[in-house]
């Protein structure tokens, strides 16, 4: 996969970028601006195959997962699918992952560099007369996001048939080759997670940006997940938070029974316990992640994430729950923010929940 991919995002003018764990990505096209605005405007197509991807097979799988993570999982049919949060027996983040429930398995799309932490946590809890088998599955498939207004008429345009009812299901390419198409880019960008066999990658990469999907880089995606507020491992998704202060409140479920760190998330909710929430902000000049936030002199946060666009950066921080709300100043530096809500993220569990 990785050479004929590689050769058509090279060609596109794919800048190569080692990663800590062997693998790679590209970063930028050099079209950062333009790849933006495609989001915006049309579609955007981003390489997510450094993503790690699991799969949860044999008899008790369901039932497994809905007790070792947040959201409902025991309810869910082929062709379903949700975020779920991974979390310790205090309810801190080990992982935000999206759960694709299929006919025999379900199937994990974890971040980059939580997938062998994953494999090796959800082992520890598989006993002796659990039904349950994990595959790493990370290296013999791919994953591309389409993201913009445009990715259902590129999709439709390329002759695909489109998840209706259903959250996700399957086409055939290029003769029987199978691509998992699912409903939701990543973010909160309108668009389309495609799952498939790695041998496919470099033929789709180039029937994609073909119909017209402008290539994304890591620092685009990066851009994007910060400025819409989705949190990212190693980042916002650590163990000094929970997935409440993470504002993954749509991934909590508090009426399915008990499931690790159930008791501590009901606590936190019962009583109106979440000491931190996480926030975007604009600031005029990027900072450093780590930099102090202040109001009135006294530190109520910190930041997690920085990247910039154009002439400013966009941000992502932790502050204290009863230091402010949207639109509350604050002092970075010698700058001075704002409190924004970013669209990714929920303050509250749905009814339904």
């Amino acid at each position: 996969m990785i050479q004929a991919l590689r050769e058509q995002q090279i060609q596109d003018g794919g800048q190569l970028q080692s990663l800590d764990d062997g693998q790679s990505l590209i970063n930028t096209y050099n079209n950062d601006e333009a790849a933006l605005q495609a989001v915006e405007q049309s579609v955007a197509l981003c390489d997510r195959s450094h993503w790690g991807r699991i799969e949860i097979s044999d008899r008790d799988r369901q039932s497994f997962l809905h007790n070792q993570s947040t959201n409902e999982i025991k309810t869910l049919q082929p062709g379903q699918g949700c975020e779920t949060v991974i979390v310790t027996s205090t309810a801190r983040t080990l992982d935000l992952v999206t759960v694709y429930c299929l006919e025999d398995s379900l199937l994990l799309l974890t971040s980059p560099n939580r997938r062998a932490q994953l494999l090796s946590w959800l082992d520890r809890y598989i006993f002796f007369q659990d039904k349950v088998k994990l595959t790493d599955l990370s290296a013999q498939t791919g994953t591309f996001s389409l993201i913009g207004p445009e990715s259902e008429a590129l999709l439709q345009h390329l002759g695909w048939t489109l998840p209706t009812q259903a959250h996700h299901h399957t086409v055939h390419l290029f003769g029987s080759q199978e691509v998992r198409v699912a409903k939701g880019s990543g973010l909160a960008s309108a668009g389309y997670t495609l799952i498939f066999e790695a041998d496919i990658a470099g033929s789709l990469w180039r029937s994609l940006r073909e119909a017209g999907a402008a290539p994304l880089g890591e620092s685009g995606w990066e851009q994007l997940r910060i400025q819409q507020g989705r949190p990212k491992a190693d980042a916002e998704l650590t163990e000094d938070y929970n997935p409440l202060e993470a504002g993954l409140w749509h991934t909590v479920s508090l009426n399915k029974g008990c499931y690790i760190g159930q008791e501590t998330l009901a606590r936190l909710n019962t009583y109106d316990g979440v000491k931190q929430r996480l926030w975007g902000l604009v600031l005029a000049d990027p900072v450093e992640p780590g930099t102090s936030i202040l109001v009135e002199d006294k530190k109520v946060g910190v930041i997690t994430s920085v990247a910039s666009r154009g002439d400013q950066a966009v941000s992502l921080g932790y502050v204290k729950t009863k230091a402010g709300e949207a639109g509350t100043l604050v002092q970075i530096g010698s700058a001075t923010a704002k409190l924004i809500e970013v669209p990714f993220l929920t303050r509250s569990i749905s009814t339904s929940s």
